[in-house]
């Protein structure tokens, strides 16, 4: 276990976990629906290429040290693989506006950033879910977008099943 605080106080989180408190504290409180968002493969990628936008927007600005954002950016792109959807643990039906959503991103990409920059998990000094994975950004912007994106991403698998089915279709007829 790890030991991470936050204005209520110390929370562990298991060793292992890419999440930090922010989601362990959400996954407690709001126990909905018992689906998981990293069940939803296209929002998890779509709130990776929102963060990698970001934080390549934030250094080209001169907001963001180019070290950092390589660490965001290669950790991004995992996310967007889907390699760490089961660190994607906030109910998908949730309270809030989606800060939930927003914080477990930030979380798992920080400390995957931690790492491909040679530190641990938490040493959130180094790369924060807050100030550079989240700079700039609000949940009431970030999460509508991410959100737009996914459906355009898993509208387009829909086409190549019906353009499928019209293949089908027109080599029955």
């Amino acid at each position: 276990m790890r030991l991470e605080h936050d204005l209520l106080g110390n929370f562990e989180v298991p060793s292992h976990a890419y999440w930090g408190v922010h989601t362990g504290r959400a996954a407690e409180n709001f126990p909905i629906s018992g689906v998981p968002i990293g069940h939803y493969r296209s929002l998890i990628r779509a709130l990776a290429l929102v963060k990698q936008a970001a934080a390549e927007a934030n250094c080209s600005v001169g907001e963001l040290e180019p070290s950092i954002r390589d660490a965001i950016v290669a950790a991004c792109a995992e996310v967007a693989e889907g390699k760490f959807d089961s660190q994607f643990i906030v109910d998908a039906i949730q309270g809030g506006a989606g800060t939930s959503t927003n914080m477990n991103a930030n979380e798992v990409i920080a400390n995957l950033a931690l790492e491909h920059m040679g530190r641990k998990k938490g040493e959130y000094e180094h790369c924060s879910p807050n100030d550079h994975v989240n700079y700039g950004q609000s949940t009431n912007d970030m999460y509508p977008t991410a959100f737009r994106l996914a459906l355009i991403l898993r509208l387009n698998s829909y086409i190549d099943s019906i353009t499928a089915l019209q293949g089908a279709f027109f080599a029955k007829a």
